[in-house]
């Protein structure tokens, strides 16, 4: 399976997850997430697949960077609750909220069967202009972003509403913890992850990549 394969796939398991009667029950509710609702949390997960149709459409101007650079480049990485990014991810999730749980569930929908249809047709070398940002990264490589987001997040959300993590694709999860783990080593340092992975006896007491 391709990398679009596994997103597809860790996309329907998201949707699964959105479907269950907690998260509709729930939508003004607490998450475990703070200062997000679940219907909040909910709303952020949607996003990261409603978005990329636009992102398929929009024209490319920036330079293309890789993977690493992404990351390196991102404000939100290590930033606290506070920070620009965040307040914005927080309103901006409030606000999509407020469309309710049946109407976030069909969007996703919709966008999982648009995406189903045009994800196998684009290039392997197609590149895509970042809705934030100003460059561009392959479209393999933005949907390895995208997977971090629903990997990390469909977590947060089934632990709100007392529900199983979902399991995803392992070529996915490979990805995702391969990004974690580069973003930990940066934050504190190669001996920690190590250890953290390796050594109980010498693990600190955080490797949070985020």
């Amino acid at each position: 399976m391709s990398i679009r394969d596994d997103f597809l796939e860790s996309t329907a398991a998201m949707i699964a997850l959105l479907a269950r009667p907690g998260v509709a029950d729930g939508w003004a509710a607490p998450s475990a997430l703070p200062r997000m609702r679940i219907g909040g949390l909910a709303a952020h997960l949607v996003d990261q697949v409603t978005q990329l149709p636009a992102v398929l459409d929009a024209p490319v101007a920036d330079e293309r960077v890789a993977l690493p650079e992404h990351f390196a480049r991102s404000t939100w990485v290590g930033g606290d609750l506070d920070s620009e990014d965040s307040t914005y991810i927080q309103e901006a999730s409030r606000q999509q909220a407020a469309a309710g749980a049946p109407a976030l569930l069909a969007a996703a929908g919709n966008a999982l069967a648009e995406l189903r249809r045009r994800l196998p047709q684009e290039p392997p070398d197609r590149v895509v202009q970042l809705p934030f940002g100003p460059w561009t990264l392959s479209l393999d490589d933005y949907l390895v972003t995208r997977l971090l987001e629903l990997v990390v997040h469909c977590d947060d959300l089934a632990v709100s509403i007392g529900a199983d993590t979902p399991e995803f694709p392992p070529a996915a999860f490979d990805a995702v913890t391969g990004v974690l783990c580069r973003l930990a080593a940066r934050r504190h340092g190669q001996p920690a992850v190590l250890r953290a992975l390796s050594r109980a006896e010498r693990a600190p007491a955080t490797i949070a990549g985020l």
